[in-house]
C-alpha cells in the first residue's frame, strides 16, 4: 500500500520550493508529518513525484530522515512524458498537471495507493480512513475514493485557496467536482469556479471539498494513458498553459461508468502554506499537536 506524494509543483504563490520549507524547530517539513501519519496507518512505501533537478535536495533533506522508516522511491515528472507523436513548446516550464504527474509513477506504484499534495497537512484520521478503504478494495478495479474535508476546515485567512467542491448521490458516491477558489467573504464562504461559465456562489461551511487525497487501484494508470492523446489533441492551441488534471480524468470515468468514487468524509483540519503569511499559524498548530502528544517529539528523533 503506497503513498504517492505530488511534489513537482513550483510553489509560485508561496515564492519558492514550499514543499521543503522547515515547519518546526526540528527542521521537519509538512511532508514529514504526512509520512509519519501514513506509516502509523499502515502504508509501507512512499513515492515522491518531483522535478529531476530537485532530486538531491529531496534526498538530502526528507529522504535521509525517512529511508530507514519506510521504503522510498523517486520518480520524475518531465515535460516529455507525453503520448507518442505529441510535444509541448520548447519554452514551456510548468509541469503538465496532476494526471501526467501520477503517470510518472506507473512503473513503481503498487496495486493500491493514495495520493496527496506535498505541501498540505492532512491529519491522522485521514490516513487511517484512506488505509482502511484501500485494504477493502484490494484486488478490484475502478473502485476509488476521495477523503473529503469540510470546507471550513481547509481555509486560510490570507486569501483564496483552490479546492474541489464535491457533489454526490445519496450513497455518497461522487457525481461531480468543480475546481474552485474558495475564500471568506462577508462572514460566509464564497466559491468561485475556475470554469468561468459556472457562476460564483456562497456555500455552507460544512460543504465537502477535495484536498486531492484520492485512493486508487492501479488501473487508474491505464485510464490516464488512454485519455492522454485526446487531451493533447483538444489542447493543440493551448499547449503553453494547459494542464492534464486528475480530477478531470476521474470525472470522465464516472460519467462513462468506468469507475466509482466513494466520498469518505473526515473531521480533520487542514494546514498548509498557500501564502507566506500562513507559515506562522501552521508552525504554531503543529507545535501544539506535538505538545499534546499527537506526534513524537521531533518526529524521527
Amino acid at each position: 500500500m503506497d503513498l504517492v506524494i505530488l511534489a513537482a509543483g513550483m510553489g509560485s504563490r508561496f515564492g519558492g520550493l514550499k514543499q521543503i520549507q522547515p515547519i518546526d524547530k526540528y527542521e521537519n517539513f509538512i511532508i514529514d508529518y504526512s509520512i509519519y501519519d501514513a506509516i502509523e496507518a499502515g502504508f509501507d512505501k512512499v513515492i515522491f513525484i518531483i522535478k529531476e533537478e530537485n532530486l538531491d535536495v529531496f534526498r538530502q533533506t526528507i529522504g535521509k530522515r525517512i529511508e530507514s522508516k519506510i521504503k522510498v522511491e523517486y520518480v520524475f515528472q518531465k515535460l516529455d512524458l507525453l503520448p507518442k507523436g505529441y510535444s509541448v513548446p520548447a519554452d514551456r516550464v510548468k509541469p503538465l498537471g496532476t494526471a501526467q504527474a501520477l503517470l510518472a509513477a506507473k512503473d513503481v506504484v503498487s496495486d493500491t495507493f493514495a495520493i496527496i499534495n506535498a505541501d498540505d497537512f492532512y491529519g491522522k484520521e485521514s490516513f487511517k480512513i484512506a488505509a482502511d478503504y484501500l485494504k477493502s478494495v484490494k484486488g478490484t478495479k475502478g473502485k476509488y475514493s476521495n477523503v473529503a474535508y469540510y470546507v471550513a476546515n481547509t481555509m486560510t485567512e490570507n486569501g483564496a485557496v483552490k479546492r474541489g467542491v464535491l457533489s454526490y448521490d445519496d450513497n455518497k458516491f461522487l457525481t461531480g467536482l468543480v475546481e474552485s477558489n474558495v475564500e471568506h467573504k462577508d462572514g460566509k464562504v464564497l466559491m468561485t469556479p475556475l470554469d468561468e461559465t459556472i457562476p460564483s456562489k456562497y456555500i455552507t461551511k460544512d460543504t465537502l471539498v477535495s484536498m486531492n487525497l484520492f485512493c486508487f487501484t492501479k488501473d487508474i494508470m491505464d485510464h490516464i494513458e488512454e485519455k492522454f492523446p485526446e487531451f493533447m489533441e483538444n489542447n493543440q492551441n493551448n499547449l503553453m498553459k494547459c494542464e492534464y488534471l486528475l480530477p478531470t480524468v476521474v470525472d470522465e470515468l464516472i460519467k462513462e461508468n468506468k469507475a466509482t468514487v466513494k466520498i469518505l468524509s473526515t473531521t480533520a483540519v487542514w494546514y498548509g502554506i498557500t501564502y507566506k503569511a500562513d507559515q506562522d499559524g501552521v508552525e504554531k498548530a503543529l507545535a501544539n499537536l506535538m505538545a499534546k502528544g499527537d506526534y513524537k517529539e521531533g518526529l524521527w528523533k
